[in-house]
């Protein structure tokens, strides 16, 4: 039987890195991707990986490194849209490019990954794409994550609108909802909203990086790996989910929402911060 094949956005570190490592550990062909392929030292010493240069956001690069996956494995099998950035703080102190930007890799990069593999899925009869988002595109939104939840909001509901559309060609959808994790950049892949000369916002700024900078030592943050288990998961079809929800915070936030109504829920989240 021929070895199946995984296209995987955003595998220079963190997570992507580990999903694309532990797909070729078991056996699987791999197509990593990334920005910076030239700097790229530890996934080229597995024979069964192939890196290919990608922005998720130029359209022109997506189409060339599909190409160029197809073209050196002959076949995908799954797509895991991997590649992210947060950008966090007060929507009024935000510029005009971190806002685009935002929208630009979380939203529209899957779109642009999602369309250049469909003609392949179709003319297969099929394949998978698993898309990573976040508890906060379906749970929460969080305090002074306004642009980032919109990017994952917008990712859920793509993804959900695909799944009809879709379902037809034997092409399956599939959601990670997860939260931060350990060892996976959580802190450094964060860019904040400032302005000098606003300080209305300080003290509702001060108390979200104040928890953001203690959960790596306060056990808010996942160990990657179990994000891992449940992608090779949903790869492999040992699960069928549509949304898997990761970690204590996303699972606990998710029971409180169903349980309360939504003004309830909104000032439990804003009593904690303000």
């Amino acid at each position: 039987m021929m070895s199946k094949t995984v296209f995987i956005t955003g595998t220079s570190s963190g997570l992507g890195k580990l999903t694309a490592i532990r797909f070729a550990e078991l056996g699987w062909n791999v197509a990593a991707a990334m920005r910076t392929p030239e700097k790229e030292t530890e996934l080229t010493a597995y024979d069964n990986i192939k890196i290919f240069k990608l922005d998720v956001t130029k359209v022109e690069q997506v189409q060339m490194a599909v190409e160029q996956a197809i073209a050196a494995f002959g076949k995908i099998d799954v797509v895991v849209n991997n590649a992210g950035m947060g950008t966090y703080g007060p929507l009024e102190l935000a510029k005009e490019d971190a806002i685009d930007w935002q929208f630009a890799v979380n939203a529209r990069g899957p779109i642009n990954v999602i369309r250049k593999f469909l003609p392949h899925y179709r003319a297969n009869g099929g394949g998978m794409f698993i898309n990573i988002s976040s508890f906060m595109g379906i749970t929460t939104a969080v305090p002074l994550g306004s642009l980032y939840n919109m990017s994952k909001f917008a990712l859920e509901g793509l993804t959900e609108g695909l799944y009809y559309e879709l379902k037809p060609f034997n092409i399956e959808l599939r959601l990670i909802e997860q939260g931060g994790s350990t060892g996976n950049n959580f802190k450094e892949s964060i860019t904040w909203n400032r302005d000098e000369n606003i300080k209305d916002y300080d003290d509702l700024m001060t108390k979200v990086q104040n928890l953001m900078n203690t959960a790596d030592t306060s056990g808010q943050l996942d160990d990657p790996q179990i994000i891992v288990d449940a992608i090779v998961a949903l790869a492999t079809g040992e699960s069928k989910k549509f949304r898997t929800v990761i970690g204590a915070a996303g699972n606990d936030l998710m029971a409180l929402r169903n349980s309360v109504p939504i003004e309830d829920y909104l000032e439990t989240i804003a009593n904690n911060y303000i």
